[in-house]
């Protein structure tokens, strides 16, 4: 066992956060051996009830959760930042070309290794990611992972039309594949499998309807996709679909609606496909970087509260514009101030970092495992320096309340906020 002296952020089960300025976070093995949070409160209250328990004393530094990347594709890292019209032709022209180069296995791992180096860079420790249609860029990915001790899940990739040569896959074979790579990773140490069509127009009928048999099977996998980010393509589905209710009604066609199935962008929906989401327990990984970046527009968070749906947030490096949960709130502090009604929403502080940890856990069905530090939950965590510029420094000093203390953060943080990322005790 080990203890941390610091401030302490948390929340509680009706995402209010919980701030302890002088805290103790003691953590220690559970029954598996794996390393959990056991208290976390007040140093006054716990000092005592742990004798003999090294504290390190980092008084002057803040202890939160790990965050939590609802949405991220790894294959895109070297794709941040390049320049395009919107989302088709950003694919066409840069992601398509550059994902081709993951069959090669150690070209894969990599990137996978530059990539999950980042992630901890930035204090995210757990990660919902694309891989590509490569079978290879998975097992690069999760051996990266595997390595590093992370609570991390991904999946191939299937697009088997609408797709140039080098990452269209073969609908019978995607499938074979696919689920071959869940019975080998899935479970596996901190490791999850989710099954991944890109969008459903690079997917035939057919490949999506195997799709959906896949998660019939695997009841306890993840689903992932993208749905509703832009209009032309909101367009080209209802083209490519024209039996279904909405782009969302044709995962929902194909049984790929369920309890831990996670959907990018979810922007242009109407009422019915929001009530669709939270009656079916899925849930929307906001990206308000790349939504801004490929002006694909705004996450309607008063529909989405309105309707039940659950949400968090996320970067989607490479269209997102950042690793950084920072700069991730940010944007979504932006969205919120800008929506699809007036008056603009001002999310809090609190709401923004909830979203980014214990809310975006929730989406992903591990409240209470990962995104928190109560009791019980997973030993990942961040370490933040208040004072770690000039200006951090001097705005944090002025901070009245904690609202103050963390929009401060928001604004001017980035990874040299980050001192230390600790994932799983390590």
């Amino acid at each position: 066992m080990k203890a941390y002296r610091a401030a302490l952020l948390r929340f509680d089960e009706h995402q209010h956060p919980l701030y302890d300025a002088d805290g103790l976070l003691v953590i220690g093995p559970d029954a598996h051996g794996r390393q959990v949070v056991r208290a976390a409160g007040t140093h006054a209250d716990l000092a005592g009830r742990f004798p003999g328990v090294a504290v390190e004393d980092l008084r002057g530094l803040l202890i939160a959760p790990g965050f939590v990347d609802l949405h991220v594709h790894y294959p895109q890292t070297d794709v941040i930042g390049a320049p395009a019209a919107g989302l088709l032709p950003w694919l066409e022209h840069y992601t398509f070309p550059h994902e081709s180069r993951f069959a090669d296995k150690a070209y894969a791992r990599g990137v996978a290794d530059f990539f999950f180096d980042e992630l901890a860079r930035h204090g995210v420790t757990t990660a919902l990611t694309f891989a590509t249609s490569h079978p290879t860029s998975v097992d690069a990915a999760f051996e990266a992972a595997q390595a590093r001790g992370l609570r991390f899940i991904t999946g191939k990739v299937l697009q088997d039309r609408h797709s140039p040569d080098g990452v269209r896959d073969d609908t019978e074979q995607s499938l074979i594949d696919t689920e071959a790579l869940i019975r080998r990773w899935h479970g596996v140490d901190r490791l999850g499998y989710a099954i991944t069509p890109r969008f459903a127009p690079t997917s035939t009928s057919a490949q999506l309807h195997g799709a959906g048999e896949l998660a019939a099977r695997y009841t306890d996998v993840w689903i992932q996709s993208h749905v509703a980010e832009n209009r032309d393509e909101v367009k080209w589905a209802a083209e490519l679909f024209p039996a279904s209710r909405s782009y969302l009604g044709v995962y929902d066609d194909f049984g790929l609606l369920r309890r831990r199935a996670v959907y990018a962008h979810c922007i242009h929906l109407d009422d019915g496909d929001r009530r669709l989401m939270a009656e079916s327990g899925t849930a929307a990984a906001i990206s308000p970087t790349s939504n801004l970046f490929l002006g694909s527009g705004f996450f309607d968070y008063q529909a989405a509260d309105a309707a039940g749906m659950g949400y968090g947030l996320a970067s989607d490096v490479g269209g997102g514009t950042s690793f950084s949960p920072f700069h991730t709130m940010l944007a979504a502090y932006y969205v919120g101030r800008e929506g699809h009604t007036k008056p603009g929403l001002s999310l809090t502080p609190a709401q923004l970092w909830w979203q980014h940890t214990a809310g975006a856990a929730r989406a992903l069905d591990l409240e209470g495992v990962v995104g928190n530090l109560q009791p019980g939950c997973e030993a990942d965590f961040v370490v933040l320096n208040p004072k770690a510029t000039p200006l951090l420094e001097r705005k944090t000093a002025q901070a009245e309340n904690l609202d103050e203390l963390l929009f401060a953060l928001i604004v001017l943080g980035d990874d040299r906020l980050v001192a230390r990322t600790v994932i799983g005790g390590r």
